[in-house]
């Protein structure tokens, strides 16, 4: 998502590295083109100009034009620029005084609303907020079910009528909340396949009636500006507070993500980046005008670390690095649980700095990480500990095992062994040789 944006962007700012100082003319130049970028990468076209307009008014200033680092400058401009239209600073979800607080999510049908609640319920309750969900789509025939399905799946309960008016069910679902001394509602709400009168008439009702705390509009990325259209009109009716994109793991443009601020005025607060229920993560717009710009999002990449590592397990890693003892069967483990953070390519091009250096077309194939974890897998416990006991017959036994060629386990066993010695010098203070990850190539 993005990447064809910052690629464009990438390379206009490589032209002015070139310029010991920048003119008048070199700005309208970069404002051409970054206008070009924004309008291919599906940004609303007003949007576009108000950014263009913005940038040139900056760049122009004479501390720009005489700086001997004109690329900088502008990548400054362009990345405080792209902050501003999405939204500034994080926003966070709000809470009601007292309780329960309700959450009304809307949006077009297919936008992925059903899916969006059972992922914000879960994130509410790894924060110690049990959520009541409210089944209140009675046209979508698989809706309640559905519903149901991940309320088991994250353990919370799901309220459900067999009545056809989903007024009547919202109301009752957030009495019902009340009386269990549930704190957090929310209320999975009916969708088109196009706006029309009667749809949001029946969202207006249900807005007076269970007087939301905010009111969450669920946007397909893929449908880039057409999902900020139908925001626009979203935010008229209802007011909405929120916005949640879904899909920004895909091939979309990312105009909505850029876009869809600057037109309603709702922050976006979270994007779907995936299929699991876990796959939701807070909207950053700095980070996200960071990673366009191929500055890397390091705290993204520390948030996940987190997530999945423990100090303690950090720390009893560190010593068997320090320690020399470090073997295959915990480079499995490490693997398996950075496989849990998503794609390894994304992965990397969170490191700054990494999305230039790396090709463009670099991606690292989901199977080689398949073959380590079959060829690792095929060892005996001695062959983990010491790979150094591993001859001939024993790679190709190894080899046989996992259904991969004696060379890629020779290519393990060598990484392995210069990463081991990295980290040794790491830990020594030295400045170490960077060796490719075990096992691991890109293509």
């Amino acid at each position: 998502m993005l990447e064809a944006l910052g690629e464009r962007l990438g390379a206009i700012f490589q032209r002015l590295g070139s310029r010991g100082t920048l003119t008048e003319s070199d700005v309208n130049d970069v404002a051409r083109e970054v206008r070009i970028a924004l309008l291919e990468a599906d940004v609303n076209l007003s949007v576009a100009k108000e950014f263009v307009a913005a940038i040139k008014e900056q760049a122009v200033g004479a501390e720009v034009l005489a700086s001997l680092t004109p690329a900088q400058s502008v990548i400054k401009i362009v990345h405080d620029e792209l902050v501003t239209l999405m939204g500034g600073a994080q926003a966070r979800l709000q809470f009601a005084d007292a309780p329960p607080t309700v959450y009304m999510m809307v949006g077009l049908q297919g936008s992925g609303k059903t899916t969006h609640s059972g992922k914000l319920a879960l994130r509410l309750k790894e924060q110690g907020r049990r959520t009541l969900l409210v089944a209140a789509d009675v046209y979508r025939p698989a809706a309640i079910a559905q519903l149901q399905t991940l309320g088991k799946q994250i353990d919370l309960p799901v309220y459900a009528e067999e009545s056809n008016d989903p007024v009547a069910i919202a109301r009752s679902g957030v009495a019902e909340a009340r009386r269990l001394g549930i704190p957090t509602v929310i209320v999975d709400t009916a969708g088109r396949l196009q706006i029309d009168d009667n749809l949001m008439g029946e969202l207006e009702q249900i807005k007076a009636a269970v007087k939301p705390t905010e009111i969450l509009f669920v946007a397909d990325a893929m449908t880039g500006q057409e999902a900020t259209a139908v925001a626009k009109v979203f935010n008229e009716r209802l007011g909405i507070t929120g916005i949640i994109l879904t899909k920004m793991d895909g091939d979309a443009r990312g105009g909505a993500a850029l876009s869809i601020y600057k037109i309603t005025g709702a922050p976006i607060k979270f994007v779907g980046v995936g299929e699991k229920l876990s796959a939701m993560e807070p909207f950053y717009p700095d980070r996200l005008a960071s990673r366009i710009l191929g500055m890397g999002d390091v705290l993204t990449l520390i948030e996940k670390t987190q997530n999945l590592y423990s100090a303690e397990q950090a720390k009893d890693l560190e010593a068997k690095f320090r320690k020399n003892e470090f073997t295959l069967d915990d480079f499995l483990n490490q693997l398996r649980t950075v496989r849990k953070m998503g794609s390894m390519t994304d992965i990397l091009k969170m490191i700054p700095g990494m999305s230039k250096a790396l090709p463009k077309d670099f991606e690292i194939d989901e199977k080689d990480i398949g073959r380590v974890e079959a060829i690792i897998c095929s060892m005996s416990r001695l062959e983990r500990r010491r790979p150094d006991v591993l001859n001939a017959s024993r790679r190709r036994r190894i080899a046989m095992g996992s259904g991969t060629h004696v060379s890629d386990v020779n290519k393990l066993v060598k990484n392995f062994e210069q990463s081991k010695a990295m980290m040794k010098q790491l830990g020594g203070g030295k400045r170490p040789k960077m060796p490719s990850m075990p096992g691991l190539g890109g293509r």
